[in-house]
């Protein structure tokens, strides 16, 4: 796919990026260059790479350039930590780190004191520690790009998850299930015709999953210096956008800001967002305020991306308790509500998140009691908890590992951060439980605010009430944290790990006004 979109085109825009245009010509010659670069150290069919750069032109072509001859692609999130890049690299057995110097020496030098096993470092700019990959593809005269003889079961990518319940687990994807994904993202998302699509996430990590779908439509990726509301504004006005991608904290702070209401936001056709739970008020405002122009997707690292989908039109004003659901599950797999016996769940019912189909991993990387309880029962267990309505739209009301049990009642974090986030003060609202003498668990919710609101005592009397009433006593958080901002894991979702570890020591019933 990545070479027949390269070929279609010639003197189109490709890529924007640092305020230069690249042609798909350009970029087919540049990742012929990096393709014979990588194929000079040793790295083909079946070698295992890492990727470790901020959003730069060299992370797309070297990128496109791995995949070109057939080798095995783990992107590091550019925000992980030593100890997490070290995890990576030696649970994945990683032959070869490529890595933006200009960030990350530092850190490449560290690594490559402390793992164990032999790793050959290559550069991104010109470094102490490995080898300039750009300056040796320069050597290279660009030439036809060709296919790989590599098979659907061949391993394509091995991607960490979050870690937000322990220790990050490697997913393993083949070339089947990613060329899967990628059709369904062609079939389901609503991509437009003449797509502009500006990634504002991590070109190494969900911002790739939009390029291909973007090259396959003959479109351009345009892709900001780092993301704030004026960046993002002003680049959708000057290139009249079409597309992107959001976590719904992004959207938050673009909503919040001053400029919301007044930038020109007419080119944009299409605003994908997911990766977390988003408000209901807040989705509303967003449609009240650029229109019908939302289309959430839904999927996880094991079941990439899209395999639950929220389309535009069923974004329903008239039906405010629809922008509540992720969507329909789609046609190209098979999802169902099991509960605890494996048995499907009544409609209306809640039930865990199960899939199968060809877009699901192979296994967890050298995880096999982890990969054989995933697949329990011939289904890709998800852990997440949902209900389906009598349409068949799915709801999620939480994590399986998140649900709270307190005072013996089960509580699921979802319904009472949708309740604290219908409040007009409050930007964001993330629920968790930490362990209590009294009540098995205590339910506890970090909440920050919107500009402005300075009375937080009256506020908080106020959230707790709400909860009461629409709830009951049991649901209702015995304490509120205010904080500035939520720790989100590399994709984007709060980090409730952190979170729990942070308020692990509380009274029975408190108002923490931190903010």
């Amino acid at each position: 796919m990545v070479v027949d979109a390269l070929n279609r085109s010639e003197h189109q825009p490709c890529l924007f990026l640092d305020g230069k245009t690249a042609t798909y010509q350009h970029v087919r010659e540049k990742v012929s260059q990096y393709a014979q670069a990588l194929e000079a150290k040793n790295i083909g069919i079946g070698s295992r790479i890492a990727l470790l750069s901020a959003n730069c032109p060299e992370v797309v072509f070297i990128n496109l350039a791995a995949h070109v001859v057939g080798c095995c692609v783990t992107p590091m999130h550019p925000k992980g930590s030593l100890d997490d890049h070290a995890y990576v690299l030696q649970d994945a057995k990683i032959q070869t780190l490529v890595f933006q110097a200009t960030n990350y020496e530092e850190r490449a030098e560290n690594l490559a004191k402390i793992v164990s096993h032999p790793i050959q470092f290559l550069s991104i700019g010109t470094s102490n520690t490995g080898e300039d990959c750009s300056q040796l593809a320069n050597t290279f005269s660009a030439c036809d790009l060709s296919v790989p003889d590599i098979k659907g079961d061949g391993i394509s990518n091995i991607v960490y998850t979050g870690g937000t319940t322990g220790t990050p687990k490697g997913v393993v994807h083949t070339y089947a299930s990613m060329t899967y994904m990628t059709m369904m993202q062609m079939a389901e998302w609503e991509i437009p015709s003449a797509v502009r699509f500006m990634v504002v996430t991590p070109l190494s990590h969900a911002g790739f999953t939009c390029l291909v779908p973007t090259l396959l439509r003959g479109g351009c990726l345009y892709v900001p210096s780092s993301f704030s509301p004026d960046t993002f504004f002003d680049m959708v006005s000057q290139h009249k956008i079409t597309a992107t991608m959001l976590v719904p904290a992004m959207l938050y702070v673009l909503l919040d800001h001053e400029r919301a209401a007044t930038a020109n936001m007419s080119s944009m056709n299409t605003i994908f967002y997911g990766a977390s739970p988003i408000s209901a008020i807040r989705l509303r405002e967003a449609i009240e305020m650029w229109g019908k122009i939302f289309s959430q997707f839904y999927g996880q690292v094991e079941a990439p991306t899209c395999f639950v989908n929220l389309r535009r039109e069923d974004h329903d004003l008239e039906r405010p308790g629809r922008l509540e659901s992720c969507g329909r599950p789609s046609p190209w797999v098979q999802t169902k509500l099991l509960d605890e016996d494996g048995n499907e769940t009544q409609i209306g019912h809640v039930g865990e998140i199960c899939v199968r189909g060809p877009l699901l991993m192979q296994h967890y990387l050298n995880k096999p009691s982890e990969t054989a309880e995933a697949f329990t029962g011939d289904w890709l267990h998800t852990g997440d908890l949902g209900r389906f309505d009598e349409e068949g739209f799915l709801y999620i009301v939480g994590r399986k590992k998140d649900m709270i049990v307190t005072g013996g009642f089960n509580v699921y974090p979802r319904e009472i951060e949708d309740v604290i986030s219908t409040n007009k003060h409050v930007q964001q609202a993330v629920v968790f439980g930490v362990p209590n003498d009294r009540w098995g668990e205590a339910v506890t919710a970090v909440i920050t605010l919107r500009p402005g609101v300075k009375e937080l005592s009256s506020l908080a009397d106020a959230l707790l009430e709400e909860v009461k009433v629409a709830k009951g006593p049991v649901q209702t958080p015995k304490t509120l944290h205010f904080v500035d901002s939520i720790p989100l894991t590399p994709v984007g979702k709060p980090d409730k790990r952190r979170l729990s570890e942070r308020y692990a020591t509380q009274s029975d019933s408190e108002v923490a006004l931190e903010a």
